[in-house]
Parts: C-alpha cells; structure tokens; sequence
C-alpha cells in the first residue's frame, strides 16, 4: 500500500510541467506587468526547454504541439504558428541534451540565448512573411531579454520540484 502512494504522488508531481504548460498554454503566452511595460516574459518557452532538456518523458512532443494549437486559438493566431516555434525550441532541447555530456545550468542558460533567437526569428517570420502581420521588434527583442534572464532563476525552481519527482519515484 506504501508503494503505491509513493508512486500516486510521484505521478502527481510529474504532472505539474505538464499543467503548468497547459495553464500557460490557455491563458496568454507571455506575462506582461501593467507598472513596468517593459518587463514581459516568454514562461512556456522557459517551461518547454526546460522540461525537454532534463526529463523528456515528462513533456512530449505531442503535448507541446497540442498546447501550441490550444495557444493559437486562445491568442487568435493563425493555427500551428505557436506549435511550430515550440517544436523548433524542443529540438533545440533535445539536440542539446544529446551532446551535453555533464549537465549544468549554466551551460543550459548559454544555449538557451541562441534556442530563444532562432524561436523568436521563426515565430516572426512566419508571421510577417506568410500572414503579414505587424511586428513590434522592440517588444519582441525586450520580452526575449527578461525570457533570457529569467532561465536561471526559474530553472532552480524546476531542479527542486524534478528532485522531488525523482525522490518519489525512487522511493
């Protein structure tokens, strides 16, 4: 009876990335603060690099395309633009966790900078190129920076709960 507590609470918190991706998917995609315009931020692009990276079958690749469609008729993009950019950052993830050979978060945030340019360039080109809609660069470019900034802090905060996952899982 003990074990299978131990693994319904595992389980219990091996779905928190998942809500949390499905949360962020059907509220908007980035959090903006109406006191300081300038400081918004990207969390399921942090969410789904993150989770990718380190524990993979927690976050699959269906559920992310699944929450990029959810996103897109939420926000009122054209359907597959947001499931596109984060796929594209998935692979980013897992191309990265592939040669990463001693994981570190450091090494994580550096690759994060390059993962979150291609993502934004892709995400804008599709939309300025095929749907032709109007692009504020200035946004885009702030709202990547504090995405940028904000990796280290929240990637501490998953460490904890993917320990707490592993803990259970291992008990």
């Amino acid at each position: 009876m003990v074990l299978f507590r131990k693994n319904l609470v595992s389980r219990f918190f091996s779905l928190i990335p998942l809500l949390i991706l499905f949360f962020l998917a059907f509220s908007e995609t980035d959090f903006n603060f109406e006191k300081l315009s300038f400081l918004s931020f990207n969390l399921i692009y942090i969410v789904i690099f993150y989770w990718v990276l380190k524990n993979p079958d927690i976050l699959g690749y269906g559920f992310i395309f699944l929450s990029g469609i959810v996103n897109d008729v939420i926000i009122g993009l054209p359907i597959g633009v947001s499931s596109t950019t984060y796929l594209v950052l998935a692979g980013f993830a897992a191309y990265t966790r592939y040669l990463t050979v001693e994981p570190s978060l450091i090494y994580d945030w550096i690759v994060f900078v390059p993962s979150i340019a291609v993502t934004n360039s892709v995400y804008f080109y599709i939309l300025r190129i095929f749907f032709d809609i109007d692009v504020n660069y200035i946004a885009l470019t702030l709202n990547s920076g504090v995405t940028i900034l904000l990796y280290p802090f929240v990637g501490i905060l998953f460490s904890f709960l993917s320990k707490l996952i592993i803990v259970q899982k291992n008990v």
